[in-house]
């Protein structure tokens, strides 16, 4: 028996990289999914691929995170298709990554506030009365630059943290409600870092090094089944935890 056949799973930036991986995870249980992203052909690429080896179905809509209109939009069709949403994964966002602070702009911290934390929220807000009649659950993704302060990660690290805060909000408050909130900080191999491998290979090594485990995660199998694991059942006491799938590189009391 799969884990969660039957239901619908909303993921942000489900067309590519960690989304298409939490994409694979939750198709593989047998949920069906909804998916997010600002392309067109990957999202439908994404579609197929996931049609034709996991026996699902999977509704592809472009939506910008930081376009509150656009998010109604989003849930709307996947009511208008599926009937209910059991799990909402925000997973997608955007930054200036590798900017210090001091060199932000308004503009550069907009982009992850937008794109990370109000895209959070507009998401939350519009999907909780349908989560409620599931008794679903959110998983939101944070990061280790906002837990352990990334050098150049200000904007990024700020977005990532408010998400955590309003995170451990909404478990206390949709607790009595039965929809459950947790955060994922995790650090996993995509297409960006493999090419970021390849360019600077001496410093991969010695990244590589601070990671207990010596290597990065597969999005799918080491990431994924995490996050299917916090939207089953065998979950249903978890609520409010910030889980860190770094590998022991993020290593916290």
């Amino acid at each position: 028996m799969k884990r969660l056949n039957g239901n619908v799973t909303i993921i942000t930036g489900g067309g590519k990289g960690i989304g298409y991986g939490l994409a694979e995870a939750f198709a593989e249980q047998g949920s069906n999914l909804v998916i997010t992203g600002r392309t067109e052909s990957r999202l439908i690429a994404a579609k197929e691929k996931l049609e034709a080896t996991y026996n699902v179905e999977v509704l592809p809509i472009v939506a910008d995170g930081a376009d509150e209109q656009a998010i109604k939009m989003v849930v709307a069709k996947s009511i208008e298709k599926f009937g209910k949403i059991n799990t909402l994964v925000n997973n997608a966002q955007v930054s200036k990554s590798g900017v210090p602070l001091v060199e932000h702009s308004k503009e550069d911290f907009d982009l992850a506030i937008y794109s990370g934390l109000y895209a959070a929220f507009f998401y939350m807000r519009e999907c909780f009365p349908y989560l409620k009649q599931s008794h679903g659950s959110v998983i939101n993704f944070a990061s280790g630059a906002g837990l352990f302060g990334k050098l150049g990660q200000a904007s990024y690290a700020a977005a990532k943290e408010g998400i955590r805060g309003m995170s451990r909000v909404a478990a206390a408050e949709w607790g009595p409600d039965g929809v459950r909130v947790n955060v994922v900080c995790p650090l996993a191999m995509t297409e960006s870092l493999q090419q970021w491998k390849e360019s600077y290979p001496e410093l991969y090594a010695k990244t590589i090094q601070g990671i207990p485990l010596g290597h990065f995660a597969d999005p799918k199998n080491d990431i994924g089944r995490v996050c299917v694991f916090l939207a089953s059942d065998d979950a249903a006491y978890v609520t409010g935890e910030t889980i860190t799938l770094q590998g022991g590189s993020g290593l916290r009391p």
